[in-house]
């Protein structure tokens, strides 16, 4: 008798939230009732603190690193209009190279497909549109064949440094430089 009134409650508290409400009460009162023998006294365990949440976002610790190796913002705040293409071009080639080495070095950016770009690909159905973007004319239903236009990128790793600085200067990018 015991051990079907015991399968009974297991499976109502499983799939009905009163049944299982109505047995925790039950238990409460019976062992409330019931004297528990005397446990020496030991101290719990206290959960580890919550990691704290970081006073500064990824984002710009992963801006400030493409400032600082590669004056990635100097170059998109200067205004080019004054400057020849070939001056542009050779101080882009600089920021372009040590940019790439930045974003190489945190999130070590991999080509999503692996099929050549120009090749002919099939779309499965019911695909994630993380995965995939179809573009031109698109009907009907999946798979859908065509033409891969450009392979993806996928970081295989995401690896930003963390902040150690204080708060105030959480949102600093890069500092002001002073030459004494």
């Amino acid at each position: 008798m015991a051990i079907g009134t015991a399968f009974r409650a297991f499976f109502g508290c499983l799939f009905n939230a009163e049944a299982s409400t109505r047995v925790k009460a039950a238990l409460a009162d019976e062992t409330a009732a019931i004297a528990a023998p005397e446990k020496p006294d030991v101290k719990k365990k206290t959960p580890p603190p919550a990691p704290v949440k970081p006073a500064r976002s990824e984002a710009l610790t992963l801006l400030a690193a493409l400032q600082r190796e590669a004056r990635f913002v100097d170059f998109l705040q200067e205004s080019l209009d004054g400057y020849p293409d070939a001056q542009v071009g050779a101080a882009a080639r600089d920021v372009h190279r040590d940019c790439r080495a930045v974003v190489e070095r945190m999130f070590a950016i991999r080509p999503l497909q692996k099929e050549e770009e120009l090749s002919e690909v099939e779309v499965p159905t019911g695909f994630e549109p993380e995965l995939y973007r179809l573009v031109g004319d698109v009907s009907g239903e999946g798979p859908y064949k065509g033409r891969l236009a450009h392979h993806g990128w996928r970081a295989s790793k995401c690896e930003t440094p963390q902040w150690n600085g204080s708060k105030e200067a959480a949102d600093v990018v890069s500092p002001a430089e002073v030459e004494i």
